[in-house]
C-alpha cells in the first residue's frame, strides 16, 4: 500500500431477533479521516499514520467508536491486524474480533469479542472504476456471527457479511457518491454496488452469492427513491416492489454517510437489506471535515505488547 492509499475490512451483522445490529470497519489509511485528508493536501501521506477501528452498535444500547491512531500503534501481517487495543484475526476458519474502544464525545466503552464464521468464501474481486484504482472483494458474503460484549453487556447471534476494499488514491478523487446494499434471502446474498464516477460512465455491479457460486444478475429496473437522511443525503435502492420498499430504520446518520435497514423485495421474496449511501461531494466540504474530529478523535495510546504479528486476509 503506497502513499495516499487505503484498505479497509467491513463487517455488518444483524441479530436473529432483528433488534440489534453491529458494523465494524477496520481502516488502514482511513478514507473518511479529516486528518488523512489534511495530510494529503500538504504532501503524499503515509496511510499507516491514519488507522482506526470504527465500531457502530445499534439496538437497545447504541455505541459509536472511531479513534484514529498512528503507525506506532499498528501491528499488521497476513493473518492479524492490531490497531491500538483492538484486533482482527483470521484463525481456525473464522474472523475473530477483539474490541477495546471508547466513544467520542461521550467516552462510553465498547469491549468484547465477535466471531464470524463464513458460509462461503468466493475468492473474487472487482474493479470499481475503469482504471482499476479502487477494488472490492466480498470475503464472506454469507456468514454467521456470535457477538459477546462486556460493555455494553449483550450476547446475540445472527447473520453477517464481510468484504474488503482497497485502492491507491483517495475515494473523492474518482467518485462523487455511491449506493450500496447487501440482501440475504433463500436464494443467497445479493449485492448492488452503484458508484457515481467523476469520469467513467454510470454502471452498476449486481452479483448474487449462493454457496460457492458468484453470479452476475439483472438489476431490478426500478431505482427506488428513499426519504433523504437526517443530514439531507439522497438515498436510493433497488427492489422488485417499489411501493413496498421502505426504510425500516436508519442505523447511522452522518453528514456525508448513512447506513440504513430497508425492507425490499428480491428474488421474489421480501427481505431486510443493509444499505449505505456515501456522498463524497459532501465529505469534501471544509465544514464537514472540521466537524468530524468531535466524533473521530486522533489519539496515540501507549503501545502494548501483542502476540500477533500478522494482518487480516
Amino acid at each position: 500500500m503506497g502513499a495516499d492509499g487505503y484498505r479497509w475490512w467491513y463487517l455488518d451483522a444483524l441479530s436473529e431477533d432483528g433488534r440489534s445490529s453491529l458494523c465494524i470497519i477496520t481502516f488502514l489509511g482511513s478514507v473518511f479521516s479529516p486528518y488523512y485528508a489534511w495530510a494529503r493536501a500538504r504532501a503524499p501521506a503515509d496511510p499507516l499514520e491514519h488507522c482506526a477501528f470504527n465500531v457502530a452498535l445499534s439496538g437497545p444500547r447504541n455505541r459509536w467508536c472511531m479513534t484514529e491512531r498512528p503507525r506506532r500503534c499498528v501491528e499488521a501481517g497476513p493473518d492479524a491486524l492490531r490497531i491500538g487495543r483492538s484486533r482482527l484475526e483470521w484463525r481456525g476458519g473464522a474472523y475473530h474480533y477483539t474490541l477495546d474502544e471508547r466513544g467520542s464525545p461521550l467516552p462510553w466503552a465498547l469491549r468484547g469479542t465477535v466471531r464470524v464464521e463464513p458460509a462461503c468464501t468466493p475468492g473474487v474481486q472487482f474493479n470499481l472504476d475503469s482504471a482499476g484504482h479502487h477494488r472490492w472483494s466480498p470475503l464472506a458474503p454469507c456468514a454467521h456471527v456470535r457477538v459477546e460484549l462486556e460493555e455494553p453487556r449483550q450476547r446475540w447471534r445472527g447473520l453477517a457479511y464481510v468484504d474488503t476494499n482497497w485502492g491507491d488514491r483517495p475515494l473523492e478523487q474518482d467518485f462523487r457518491s455511491w449506493q450500496w446494499s447487501r440482501t440475504s434471502t433463500a436464494a443467497g446474498t445479493t449485492v448492488f454496488y452503484e458508484p457515481e464516477h467523476r469520469s467513467d460512465a454510470p454502471w452498476t455491479l449486481a452479483v448474487r452469492f449462493s454457496g460457492a457460486d458468484c453470479t452476475s444478475i439483472e438489476t431490478p429496473p426500478a431505482d427506488v427513491r428513499l426519504p433523504r437522511s437526517g443530514w439531507g443525503i439522497a438515498r436510493s435502492a433497488r427492489s422488485e416492489d417499489p411501493p413496498g420498499t421502505r426504510v425500516v430504520r436508519t442505523l447511522l446518520d452522518a453528514p456525508f454517510y448513512a447506513r440504513s435497514l430497508l425492507e425490499v423485495k428480491l428474488a421474489g421474496a421480501s427481505a431486510l437489506s443493509v444499505h449505505e449511501t456515501l456522498s463524497l461531494e459532501r465529505f469534501r466540504q471544509p465544514w464537514v471535515r472540521c466537524m468530524l474530529p468531535f466524533r473521530m478523535p486522533r489519539l496515540a495510546l501507549p503501545q502494548r505488547p501483542a502476540a500477533a504479528s500478522s494482518a487480516a486476509r
